[in-house]
């Protein structure tokens, strides 16, 4: 178990390192941040608003913040290694293809962590102003954390069907796009007043949306329905990454 692990996070810091040594990294980090403060303060009305809440103006846009940076930062996971012809000797390294699956995508998420975690001012902000839940607000984060994890298990895994970066981007964002449309609320409600069209099906349609199970976290309450979601999300993926590398690797 221990060597299992040791090799995993070789091959994690293996790609963290990867993405610090480029400025690519540093200039994702800053377009996410400046778009966060976009998205909150201007389309989000933070200041408007007049109550000491994140959930709004901040942790609202998320999913569609998410929907394309998400996919930016994780398309080279695989694909990279298809077309630089690195992937064979990666598979033959004395690992398993799951360490490397894990070990990338950890490496992936904590990228994508450091970036939320670089948000703290917007916390910062709403403290001095007011008297927020500081606890929605944790919950928040840790339900944004869940769904770049579930946004970037979907990158992975359309990052190794292809070597094209261009078309694993794409695709994954049509995937994420689709399970945040089955249960947003503009679109659910028009179904849901359909005669035509059992409640119950909207309903389940409407339970594989990120939404569904963000919004509870954005409001401060942590369901299991809600963790099941997210870490099913995350695991199906990769474990469907697994099945095309092994696929590659015959």
């Amino acid at each position: 178990m221990r060597d299992t692990w040791q090799h995993t996070w070789t091959i994690a810091k293996r790609e963290l390192v990867g993405y610090f040594a480029s400025p690519v990294a540093y200039v994702f980090i800053v377009i996410y941040l400046l778009l966060n403060g976009f998205f909150t303060f201007m389309l989000g009305y933070f200041f408007e608003r007049g109550e000491a809440s994140l959930a709004a103006p901040f942790f609202f846009w998320h999913p569609w913040l998410y929907l394309f940076l998400v996919p930016a930062a994780g398309m080279r996971l695989w694909s990279e290694e298809r077309r630089l012809g690195t992937l064979e000797l990666l598979l033959t390294m004395p690992i398993t293809p799951w360490q490397a699956i894990i070990g990338k995508f950890i490496a992936s998420w904590l990228f994508l962590i450091l970036a939320l975690a670089l948000t703290f001012p917007v916390v910062l902000t709403v403290s001095y102003l007011g008297d927020p839940d500081m606890g929605a607000i944790l919950t928040g984060y840790f339900g944004s954390v869940l769904l770049a994890g579930a946004y970037l298990a979907i990158t992975s895994m359309t990052s190794a069907m292809t070597r094209n970066q261009v078309i694993s981007f794409i695709l994954s964002v049509v995937v994420c796009f689709f399970l945040i449309l089955c249960g947003w609320e503009p679109v659910t409600r028009p179904l849901a007043n359909a005669d035509w069209i059992p409640e119950w099906l909207v309903r389940t349609v409407a339970s594989f949306s990120v939404m569904t199970h963000f919004v509870s976290m954005q409001r401060g309450v942590i369901d299991s329905r809600d963790l099941i979601y997210f870490l099913s999300a995350i695991g199906f993926p990769l474990f469907c990454t697994g099945v095309i590398l092994r696929g590659l690797r015959a």
